[in-house]
């Protein structure tokens, strides 16, 4: 990034001089009556790539009435003349990112939304004033530009300027160009800096906004009604997961943020909303990795009459939509892996992709104790409190998960790590709940929504039990929800996505700090 101060390329000069310039030239522009800030608004009416696509457009149309016979410098004449004709009048504004200067001409680049374009500046159409107050302007200052679109000699789209007006002054430097925000840190704490100087980031940002906006056109497009429940709430249920826990002042209680959306949406399918979804922010007192982060945006959906058979259909038709929306196409890639979306995901039950994995058939295990033997066989780390169906869920992670690359339903729980399933009628050791794999990441895990307020009672008995044992992340009893259970809830399918998982799936990023705008971040030490 360089200007005819060469702000940007004097690392040898002292920082904090160069920050008392940017003051200086701020206090003269407000002396002089000319202070940015005072200006409240300014109309733009095409951003970087639509002015560039605008004069296109018009360029293939002239070209297209060129007469025949003509020579190459012929044309070029022609058209150039067809063009001052027909001029394409646009009001640009963005951050100036580069500037070049050179006597009575100069070039610049803005960034907008939309990416970058270059800007012709002269004496001449600007006035020898205003063109005085372009050359002290800054890298960094967000400017509005008005003006016509042409083609420079060298072939570059831009806006020869006629109006220029300074609408921000930056008083801090970016980081130079060519070395980037590469700081991984500064770049988490300081997103917008990110968002500047790193196109690729803002594309991301973009992109996630649309997948959230598909997901929502593809859940109106089967009638699902969205909806809102409470952040803050007296006994957090839902998932296996420690609370954060805060305070109500006014009512004088202790309250938890949710762990989940669940409890409250099947209360509402109990009301009578049959298709319901919340997309929303929880909360989970645990660990940050690079898929992990303690609030998250998660989304659950529950739809009346239908089982995870259902939910399956379901998932697998908004991922493969999901694709062809967002990345235009049902085959994407994750780093060096190709992921097909356009073929059927396979399905497979947990104990049969532990057979597959591990070569043990937990089908045939009968006792816990018998349980607890193969995996000290298998050197898999248990609890004593660990049941047969806890110890299956431990094989899995440990000899499964890493091998789920395709998308892939691993189905048919066991019924001890599912306390919100509705077991199967076959084989009441397990439950009718499904988790979709792609990449080694669990993606979503769906029920068969449990529905019997009296099994209900006796499970939410078992997670007290489990609690009062050492397990934190237990579910405790929650009576309101049985006791809308007992009214009355339909045979319902329910299932939670990870949004920014997938997110980071359909972005290609590694972590999931790379897909949330502000990521949870240690303080810094004052």
């Amino acid at each position: 990034m360089a200007d005819e101060n060469n702000n940007n390329q004097a690392p040898q000069q002292d920082l904090n001089q160069l920050l008392k310039i940017r003051r200086e030239k701020l206090s003269e522009l407000q002396a002089n009556g000319k202070d940015p800030f005072q200006i409240t608004k300014y109309d733009v009416t095409d951003h970087s790539l639509d002015a560039k696509a605008k004069f296109e457009k018009l360029d293939n149309e002239l070209k297209s009435k060129l007469p025949e016979g003509l020579s190459e410098e012929e044309a070029a004449e022609k058209l150039k003349e067809l063009h001052e004709a027909q001029k394409i009048e646009v009001s640009v504004a963005g951050r100036m990112m580069l500037k070049r200067v050179m006597g009575k001409a100069s070039f610049a680049t803005i960034r907008d939304l939309q990416g970058d374009i270059q800007l012709y500046v002269t004496r001449d159409s600007l006035g020898v004033d205003d063109y005085q107050d372009f050359k002290k302007m800054d890298i960094g200052d967000i400017i509005g530009v008005k003006g016509y679109v042409f083609r420079t000699r060298t072939g570059e789209i831009s806006v020869h300027a006629e109006d220029l007006k300074l609408l921000s002054k930056s008083l801090q430097i970016l980081p130079e160009k060519h070395h980037g925000l590469t700081n991984t840190d500064m770049r988490y704490r300081q997103r917008y800096l990110d968002l500047i100087v790193n196109p690729e980031v803002k594309d991301t940002f973009v992109k996630r906004s649309k997948i959230i906006k598909e997901i929502r056109n593809f859940l109106d497009g089967r009638d699902f009604m969205e909806v809102e429940t409470p952040m803050l709430v007296s006994n957090a249920g839902g998932a296996a997961a420690r609370p954060f826990e805060t305070h109500y002042n006014a009512l004088d209680e202790d309250v938890k943020l949710r762990i989940s959306l669940e409890l409250y949406l099947k209360r509402l399918i109990v009301g009578g909303l049959e298709r319901v979804y919340e997309i929303g922010r929880v909360f989970r007192n645990e660990g940050v990795d690079t898929r992990h982060n303690p609030e998250f945006t998660l989304m659950e959906l529950y739809q009346a009459y239908t089982d995870y058979e259902g939910m399956m259909e379901l998932t697998e038709s908004m991922f493969r939509y999901l694709a062809e929306k967002v990345c235009g196409t049902t085959l994407i890639k994750y780093g060096d892996i190709e992921i097909d979306f356009g073929k059927p995901f396979e399905r497979l039950t947990m104990n049969d992709a532990i057979k597959k994995y591990a070569g043990v058939d937990f089908d045939a295990v009968k006792s816990d104790d018998e349980a607890k033997a193969l995996a000290k066989e298998h050197h898999v780390e248990f609890e004593d409190r660990h049941t047969k169906g806890d110890i299956i869920n431990l094989f899995f992670e440990q000899f499964c998960e890493e091998n789920l690359i395709q998308p892939t339903f691993i189905m048919d729980h066991p019924v001890a790590i599912s306390p919100l399933t509705k077991k199967k009628p076959s084989d009441p050791e397990k439950v009718e709940r499904f988790e979709l794999f792609i990449n080694t990441w669990e993606m979503c895990n769906a029920y068969s929504e449990l529905n019997d307020p009296i099994d209900q009672r006796e499970r939410f008995a078992a997670q007290d039990a489990a609690f009062e044992a050492g397990d934190e992340e237990a579910n405790h009893t929650d009576e309101d929800f049985l006791n809308a259970l007992e009214i009355g809830m339909p045979p319902t399918g329910g299932i939670g996505y990870g949004i920014d998982r997938l997110v980071m799936l359909l972005t290609d990023s590694p972590a999931i700090r790379d897909v949330l705008l502000f990521p949870t971040m240690k303080s810094i030490d004052k």
